[in-house]
């Protein structure tokens, strides 16, 4: 048994959710991406009051840690490492995609034939933070940004039927006419980060505070004047 504080800030709504044994107990979101720094911190401990637990019960935190936006990143990293060195105990991090993909698994009833699930994220103009897995979460493809085009994905789509999802999928949606491809309209939450955060809690799967920090993909950049 393990009661986990699950946090992803990472894309447009954020959300936190309580679990144990991954079972979720409770999940609170917000849907104002700038105001994610000002809301978990208030919704952590409302969250914790709501469901008659401390802090100090929390066997360890989970975080996505990424990709996603460069500021809700480093919102719930903070937040996670912060409780993390506070309560004495584990960090455990999990890729967006991964946890998205396991969103859409959950909700596709007929998973034979091999069908790859894949996560987009919007990454502006016509480039996405993506990755492939498998009906078991396997990596497929490992998280990168790409440039989308209308050859995207096509070695893939020549063999296995694909379902697209999340902010950037959009835009791919009108690149391409593939009977092999379809579209998912996917909400996920920290509720779906819970049972993987689990699986890792039980593996021991930890990350070290000291050295975690988000996946951004790309390389950070900040306009200064001189």
């Amino acid at each position: 048994m393990a009661l986990l504080l699950n946090i992803d800030t990472a894309t447009e709504t954020g959300s936190i959710a309580l679990s144990d044994n991954s079972n979720v107990i409770e999940v609170m979101i917000n849907e104002d991406q700038k105001d994610h720094a000002a809301w978990i911190h208030n919704a952590i401990n409302e969250m914790m009051k709501n469901s008659s637990r401390g802090l100090q019960e929390l066997d360890a935190v989970a975080v996505t840690a990424g990709p996603g936006s460069y500021t809700g990143l480093r919102v719930g990293m903070s937040t996670a490492k912060g409780l993390c060195y506070a309560l004495h105990i584990p960090l455990i991090t999990e890729s967006t995609l991964k946890v998205m993909a396991h969103a859409a698994v959950e909700r596709t009833e007929n998973k034979s034939g091999g069908i790859l699930f894949c996560p987009m994220i919007d990454a502006r103009r016509m480039e996405a933070f993506t990755a492939v897995y498998d009906e078991n979460l396997n990596e497929v493809m490992k998280p990168q940004p790409m440039v989308l085009d209308a050859q995207s994905f096509s070695g893939m789509l020549a063999a296995h039927n694909m379902i697209f999802f999340g902010s950037g999928s959009g835009k791919f949606s009108n690149l391409i006419n593939n009977p092999h491809a379809s579209f998912m309209d996917l909400r996920y939450s920290a509720a779906h980060l819970a049972y993987l955060s689990q699986a890792s809690f039980e593996a021991r799967a930890f990350t070290d505070p000291a050295y975690a920090e988000p996946a951004y993909l790309k390389e950070f950049y900040t306009h200064t004047r001189k």
